[in-house]
């Protein structure tokens, strides 16, 4: 049978969130043929037991389930369900996410009919329906310069586009993205080295080096509990021994350390002249 689309959930300790996002999927209401794979990164709080009473209930989709001994990281465990995945597109879609109607259907209508499209993403939404930026730039160092120190505004903070229709941009959150058959050949895995961090970034740029597109499709709605999937790790002194070697090796390392002082010399210039 032909499997339209896989989508890839990874899993640690979020087992009430990541049980409601696999329905959620199953629930989508497209004619699409799916598999759900799901990827448990050593989770100690029932998630296995959970997700597999729940995957057990399922006739029409396909559902695995691998379990990992350790937490080895996002980009290592979606790739470990890339590597067996049998649908022609790719959905990456985070165990804090909730898929609204048709939405991976109406994404992948979009992709299929826009020529160049490597990447889709949809709009994300907030818990309380208000939409969440979703959308980056390319940090570059005229753009930092722009922002910190000449006064620009938000160039490069995270957005979300006004536009009521689909809209090329340069990157994208990877909470709910779709990888089109295109960027599966020419751009392949993620990243292994991200930890967490940057492997957004870095899938968009080579999406983007390949010659593909990155698309924001605003018709296709998630809401995203932002954060919640990754809060076990997320205390301050673990998010920066996650974020600094990830920027370091995005960026590479004096580019690392010069953006870095850009925006620690505004803040310290404001605190100056406050």
């Amino acid at each position: 049978m032909k499997i339209d689309v896989s989508v890839i959930i990874i899993s640690f300790n979020t087992k009430t969130l990541t049980t409601a996002c696999i329905n959620s999927v199953v629930n989508e209401g497209s004619s699409l043929k799916k598999e759900i794979i799901i990827v448990d990164n050593g989770s100690s709080d029932g998630s296995v037991t959970a997700i597999r009473e729940l995957i057990s209930k399922f006739s029409k989709s396909k559902s695995t389930i691998i379990e990992n001994e350790r937490n080895d990281g996002f980009t290592k465990a979606n790739n470990k369900a890339i590597k067996i995945a049998q649908g022609e597109y790719i959905l990456l879609l985070n165990s804090d996410t909730l898929v609204k109607s048709n939405s991976i259907g109406s994404m992948i209508m979009f992709a299929k009919g826009t020529k160049l499209a490597g990447v889709v993403g949809p709009k994300l939404l907030n818990p309380d329906g208000t939409v969440q930026a979703s959308v980056f730039k390319q940090p570059t160092l005229k753009r930092a310069i722009n922002q910190y120190w000449l006064g620009g505004k938000k160039i490069l903070n995270k957005y979300s586009p006004n536009e009521r229709d689909p809209v090329e941009v340069e990157m994208l959150v990877m909470a709910a993205f779709l990888i089109t058959p295109q960027a599966k050949k020419k751009v392949g895995l993620l990243d292994e080295r991200y930890f967490m961090y940057f492997e957004d970034h870095d899938y968009c740029r080579r999406v983007r080096e390949a010659g593909l597109k990155v698309f924001y499709y605003p018709k296709a709605l998630v809401i995203h509990h932002h954060g919640e999937s990754g809060k076990v790790l997320s205390d301050e002194e673990n998010q920066w021994r996650r974020l600094i070697p990830s920027s370091k090796i995005y960026h590479g390392v004096i580019k690392h350390y010069l953006l870095n002082f850009i925006i620690w010399s505004s803040q310290k210039w404001q605190r100056i002249f406050r």
